[in-house]
């Protein structure tokens, strides 16, 4: 299900930076309204005065329904109404499963899972209340794949929230709402910032994927709204990948294992 972004209003969590920051700048390009979120006001701000008059910023902790009020009503006073919600924040928690403690993983999953579930309790009721509107959630390949197990918390958060899209998406498209699952391999984005590591790292070998700037995928996201897709991948590769393990399993988990 599309969404003409021509005059619509676009929320956008984790934009002070990376994906979110390109998918603000291509959304404003295609003529949408944007309200510029983030941890770090600072950056929400900036970014939202690279955009002009069509763009307001403000700072947004998604592990707080308060913050995403205050969101939900600064895009309604600024600009009337909310169009397209893109949640875009992750963290990863890295190393070996075992040395992961449970405040960790608590952590990985009140923002990257409850983050995407909190937004959706704000938003979803106007979406719903003017039938019609867009979500986007920002996954990732490693929720599509299980090769991420040295970063298992974001792996399968990433699970989650892909399989919470697939669904949502049954749920709204009758009710007139679209909503497309963006599924990044390598972009070079500042996300390391929001790595915590935990013992010994090591670098479990997995699909080489091609690393994209986040203009290239902030464009396929945009242009993956407005043609209506469901899944967005950011590496084509990844779909090749994506069949191999949906058609045996236990025959891709082999191979992968002879690789590690």
């Amino acid at each position: 299900m599309s969404i003409d972004l021509d005059g619509a209003v676009a929320v956008i969590t984790g934009a002070g930076s990376g994906i979110g920051r390109a998918a603000a700048h291509a959304f404003v390009r295609r003529g949408a309204r944007v309200v510029v979120t983030d941890v770090d006001g600072e950056r929400a701000a900036a970014v939202a005065g690279e955009l002009g008059e069509r763009a307001v910023g403000g700072r947004c902790d998604v592990t707080s329904v308060g913050d995403l009020e205050a969101v939900r009503d600064l895009a309604l006073d600024h600009f009337g109404r909310v169009d397209l919600v893109m949640n875009n924040v992750g963290i990863l928690a890295v190393g070996p499963v075992e040395e992961i403690p449970l405040e960790a993983w608590q952590r990985v999953i009140d923002v990257n899972l409850l983050g995407v579930v909190r937004s959706n309790l704000v938003f979803l009721p106007l979406l719903l209340g003017q039938g019609s509107g867009h979500v986007v959630n920002t996954a990732s390949t490693a929720g599509l794949l299980p090769y991420g197990f040295d970063r298992l918390p974001y792996t399968a958060t990433k699970h989650a929230v892909v399989g919470l899209s697939e669904s949502l998406a049954l749920y709204l498209r009758p009710r007139g709402i679209g909503v497309s699952c963006l599924c990044p391999a390598g972009v070079a984005t500042n996300i390391v910032e929001q790595v915590t590591l935990y013992g010994e790292q090591s670098q479990p070998r997995g699909p080489s994927f091609p690393v994209l700037d986040p203009e290239t995928v902030g464009e396929l996201v945009a242009q993956g709204v407005v043609d209506g897709r469901f899944l967005i991948l950011t590496a084509p590769e990844a779909a090749d990948e994506v069949r191999e393990h949906g058609a045996d399993v236990d025959a891709y988990l082999a191979r992968l294992g002879k690789e590690i």
